[in-house]
This record gives structure tokens, sequence and C-alpha cells, in this order.
């Protein structure tokens, strides 16, 4: 058993938008960015003049040349995109990579905050509302979003419920005391899917609870004080060997732990860009025997922060990773994105760091 988740474009781009892409058969309704990003496929462009800005991020201060004017004039110079004799996945293992947030639909915004906040000690960071795309959003959780990881909800109009799929494991939260946190999402008639008790007989101390949309969450009592109490986003997946070298190579995570539990039939990977302590993980589960998994429909992505989207496709495509949005800047914003799937077709979107710290401001 495993734990239980408008503007005019030059005529060379094509354009894809999120209402029509998400009426594609087999493509879920929930599948966007923080902004519901058009979908672009790159053509050629000549590149006006450009400038050093510097954005602080995280308490770093980064750099590279931006255009001072015209909204496509944030696209990478030609300097940024990587020679055929650079190797690209070594690159990705030394890009300046961070996990952002996860992303996923619910079916009602207010409740789910208001759960969030209340049951969870979550704070609600930022939220707004697109009446002319028919979707809102909203951002929670236990910092700001240029130093912590969140979660992004998605509320698409008139959707009230989706499935969630056997795919999806949790979201695993680290607290103070566990059963003090099951007894007040009990008393606020919140559900109790896995009681207080440890895990493959080890000495930790977790629960399992749904939130109002049916998506899992594990609930960890800490043993020492950390910076990130979003632990970690569990993901299944058929194959452990083939995600793990995807992941190291393709998105240049760090293998932090591979754990075997024979006795209850299924293996975990525990993949992230630093300390588990410190940051948030990503980890994946193999359970013995099965291959595939059904993805549901609330469940998007994750967003991942990059210096460069074009390196990093370039990446993910030598990784023989598919991408499913090539780099390029999203109209209306400029922030500069890339999209892909995994083996097992899990989505993540790729941010330009320097562009996701100027929405910050």
């Amino acid at each position: 058993m495993d734990m239980v988740t408008g503007i005019a474009l030059p005529s060379t781009y094509r354009v894809v938008t999120a209402k029509s892409a998400s009426n594609q058969p087999g493509a879920p309704r929930c599948f966007s960015t923080s902004r519901r990003l058009a979908l672009l496929q790159l053509g050629g462009i000549v590149m006006p003049q450009a400038q050093k800005v510097f954005v602080e991020m995280g308490g770093k201060k980064l750099a590279r040349a931006e255009e001072s004017n015209g909204i496509f004039g944030d696209i990478a110079q030609a300097a940024t995109i990587p020679t055929p004799e650079e190797d690209v996945l070594q690159w990705a293992k030394n890009d300046n990579r961070k996990l952002l947030h996860v992303v996923y639909c619910v079916g009602d915004l207010d409740k789910t905050i208001k759960f969030y906040t209340e049951c969870l000690g979550m704070k609600l960071l930022r939220r707004r509302d697109i009446p002319s795309e028919k979707y809102g959003n909203a951002f929670l959780g236990y910092g700001p979003e240029e130093t912590n990881f969140a979660i992004e909800l998605t509320y698409n109009y008139g959707v009230d419920k989706y499935k969630i799929g056997t795919g999806f494991g949790h979201i695993g939260i680290a607290v103070d005391n566990v059963v003090k946190v099951v007894d007040l999402i009990n008393a606020k008639g919140g559900k109790l899917i896995r009681k207080v008790g440890s895990v493959n007989g080890d000495n930790s101390i977790t629960a399992c609870i749904e939130d109002p949309n049916g998506y899992p969450f594990e609930i960890l009592e800490r043993k020492t004080p950390s910076p990130e109490p979003l632990r970690q986003v569990m993901l299944r997946v058929g194959d452990l060997d083939r995600s793990t070298k995807y992941y190291e190579n393709a998105f240049g995570m760090k293998l932090l732990q591979r754990q075997d539990y024979p006795d209850y039939k299924y293996t975990t990977a525990t993949m992230s860009y630093g300390d588990e302590d410190k940051n948030t993980v990503l980890k994946l589960t193999y359970n013995y025997g099965v291959k595939e998994y059904d993805k549901g429909n609330g469940y998007a992505q994750m967003a991942i922060g990059t210096d460069d989207v074009y390196k990093t496709a370039q990446a993910i495509k030598k990784s023989g990773g598919k991408i499913t949005r090539e780099p390029a800047p999203v109209p209306g914003i400029n922030t500069k994105i890339t999209a892909c799937e995994d083996p097992d077709g899990w989505r993540s979107v790729f941010v330009d760091n320097i562009d996701f710290a100027k929405e910050m401001t």
C-alpha cells in the first residue's frame, strides 16, 4: 500500500487558446500555469536591441538582456540558445532551478481556501478572477512565493467537481502536532482517510485527510523545524528507474533517497533541487506490477523556475521528453515558459526566473 492526491501576434506564431485546448479530446480542463497561459509555437522573429536589467529574487540578483520596449522584445536572444556542441544536460544540472508551485483544479474556490487557511494553517498569498476566460485562481502557502513553494488552485466557471484519478498520490505537509491538526479537521467536518499512526513500522507520526475536493493530504509530524512546511508532492509512476533517470537528466534534479518496501509492495524515489529538510520534494512511487494509472482531470502540473527556458526545452528533448509547449513568451504578460510531459504523462511547466520575479513585484 502506498500513501493516499487578446493580442495580435506575428504570423510566425501558431496560437491555441487554453479554452480551445481544453476542448480537445482527452485534454483536461485544468492544465494551465498560474495565468491560463496561451499555448505558443515559436517561429522566426527579428530580435530588437536589448538592455541589461537586474531583478531580485529570493535574495539573489539575477541579470539578463531584456528589450526595453515591445511585448515580444523579451524573447531570449540567440546567445541564450545553446549550440549543438553545448552539453545541455550538464547545463540543466547547474541551472538555477526551484520548485515554484503545484497546480490543480477545485470545484469551490472559497470553500477550499477556507479549509486550507483554517485547518491547514496556510496563508492566502494572492487571488484573482479572470471573467473573460471564465476562471479564477488562488495561491496559498506558508511563505512568500519568492522563497516558498505554493499551491495554485484553479476554479473553472461552472465546474464543481473533478476526477482525482489513481495516479495522484498526495500533498505532504509537516506540522508540529498531527493529533491537534486532525482534531481540528474533524471538528470542522473534514474527512480522515488514515488515522494517526506510524507508517511502514517506523517511528514517524502521520495521518491522511482529504480536502473538500477529494485531494489527499498526508500530515507529517516534523522532528525538526523546517523553513518549508509543504514537504512533498507524490505522484505514482509505472517505471521508477525510467522516471528517476528522466528527472535527473531532463530536469536536473537530484535523487535524494530511494526506499523499497517489499512487505507493502512499493518503492519510492525522493527527488528535488536541494536538501529534503529545507525544500519541497517530488516523491515518485512505484507499486509493484502497476504500469499505468488513471490521472483524472483535476491535477494539472508543477511549475519550476529556470534561468533559460530555451536550453531547458533542448535538455528535455535530448532526454527523450515530450515538449507540449515550445519555449516562448506568454502574450500580455511576457513571461517566458516551456512545458513538457514526463514518460508517464505528468505535466510540468518551466518558468523564466526573472520573469517570475517581475510578476511578484
